[in-house]
């Protein structure tokens, strides 16, 4: 289940008021919106939409279908459900796509290089759809490109810290001299690192952990002023080791790297940090909405959320999705009929219900629905007010292969036992970036007929244990 990843995603994830201009190099291959016949009662139109998530979420989009049915004789929509993401970008890419399709924002711009959606801003715009009022222009902006609404915008999900209120109190730690947020909206990196020693402090816990991830360390390194990649729209290298980028490191790592306060490999191999976190042995994880239902199916576990720490300025990343119709669907106007439908707030507050959607639609966002103030986390607005700071990186097409290529010396970021020069191991981190964001054009790769050596990953943990900082269980 995705809840049991950090963040689920890789990248997820520059500002989301450049979002626009992140895809405005992608072209789509519709010219315009056609509206077309919808078909008749006895021979209705065929559509089919295809979503993803947990069991829970799914059971509501067969409700927002079920009730779309009901009221519209003339069309029959049929949900297939994807396992992942992932499927969906593959189903759309397929021979037989989706009429309409929930998108992770990170697939927009290869859905809209290969031409496999049309822009729907006009037909919604045509059906009463207030892009302005009812919807977070964060999020609009995020399915922007080539000037127009490419898909309507669903949920908008920012990575936040999850905290055990057991192990962190605040005002215990203001007693004690230390210093602690006054309020849910905003903290300091300086309150950060003294919550996790404060949880630390308390016999068998840890007090925080973060992915050794680009996603991991995304929020801190725009926090501190830096940038993760060289171009907003077609990067060629991470900027890991540029002056900005390399202080916010700097002061993350002294806390992350502090094995006092957060979980060894070792540590982490006998048991993972969520499975810590639900047992109470460790304060705080940074993750999306969709952890909550998890955390809230452990009993006796009290939580809470607040923002992602701020070095320089309050920024994190975020889970953005989209509804998207295919590029030639069976009708052009059912399919936006539907859209409307299942954006409509009482469609949404069905989905949000189940605790993992952090609503695009205002009122749904702002309502119990969501909120479920009677219910952990008691400051649900941390999602709602985050929202703002989200920067998401560049539309890739290659976030899983360079995932793959840094996952070593990311691991050694934060767990070998000596980092003797933080500037050269993030050049490095740099130069092996490049080579999968933009390699020679001439670049050929040996294989073991040739003689040369393989450079395919042996899958192995690294750092090894002799390499790993000291502690442990």
């Amino acid at each position: 289940m995705r809840g049991e990843q950090l963040v689920g995603r890789r990248a997820a994830a520059v500002g989301i008021a450049l979002l626009a201009t992140l895809v405005a190099g992608c072209q789509s291959s519709g010219g315009g919106p056609i509206d077309d016949p919808v078909g008749t009662t006895k021979k209705p139109v065929k559509l089919t939409f295809m979503a993803y998530g947990p069991d829970e979420e799914v059971a509501a989009y067969e409700k927002t279908v079920d009730r779309f049915n009901e009221a519209n004789e003339t069309v029959k929509v049929t949900l297939v459900a994807a396992e992942t993401e992932d499927e969906v970008l593959d189903q759309v890419s397929g021979e037989n796509p989706p009429d309409i399709y929930l998108l992770s924002r990170r697939d927009l711009g290869t859905v809209m290089a290969e031409g496999l959606n049309q822009p729907v801003e006009e037909l919604l715009d045509a059906r009463g759809i207030s892009f302005g009022d009812d919807y977070k222009r964060d999020a609009i902006a995020a399915f922007s490109g080539d000037s127009k609404v490419q898909c309507m915008p669903y949920g908008v999900s920012p990575m936040v810290i999850y905290f055990n209120t057991q192990l962190i109190d605040w005002a215990a730690m203001r007693e004690e001299g230390l210093p602690a947020p006054k309020s849910y909206s905003y903290w300091t990196f300086d309150q950060f690192a003294a919550a996790a020693g404060f949880a630390a402090s308390r016999p068998g816990a840890k007090g925080v952990h973060i992915e050794p991830t680009l996603e991991g360390i995304a929020p801190f390194v725009y926090s501190g002023g830096g940038e993760l990649f060289d171009d907003k729209t077609n990067p060629t290298t991470l900027t890991l080791a540029q002056e900005d980028s390399m202080a916010a490191l700097g002061t993350t790592l002294d806390v992350l790297r502090d094995n006092q306060i957060t979980l060894t490999p070792k540590q982490l191999r006998n048991q993972s940090a969520l499975e810590r976190f639900t047992k109470g042995k460790l304060g705080m994880i940074a993750g999306y909405r969709n952890l909550v239902p998890l955390l809230r199916s452990t009993p006796s576990l009290n939580f809470d959320v607040i923002p992602m720490p701020t070095l320089d300025s309050e920024r994190t990343i975020g889970d953005v999705s989209g509804l998207c119709m295919s590029a030639e669907p069976g009708s052009v106007s059912a399919a936006a009929d539907f859209i409307v439908h299942a954006v409509s707030a009482e469609s949404v507050a069905e989905v949000a219900s189940a605790g993992y959607l952090v609503p695009a639609n205002n009122e749904v966002a702002e309502s119990d629905d969501f909120l479920q103030r009677e219910q952990f986390p008691a400051h649900a607005e941390v999602f709602n007010r985050s929202i703002r700071d989200i920067v998401t990186p560049p539309a890739l097409e290659s976030w899983s292969d360079l995932d793959e290529a840094l996952h070593d010396q990311l691991h050694a970021l934060f767990y070998a036992r000596v980092l003797e020069d933080l500037q050269t191991s993030l050049e490095e981190i740099d130069a092996t970036s490049r080579e999968v964001l933009s390699p020679p054009e001439d670049e050929t790769t040996d294989s073991p007929e040739s003689g040369g050596e393989s450079t395919e990953p042996n899958g192995s943990e690294s750092p090894t244990a002799s390499e790993e900082a000291p502690g442990g269980e």
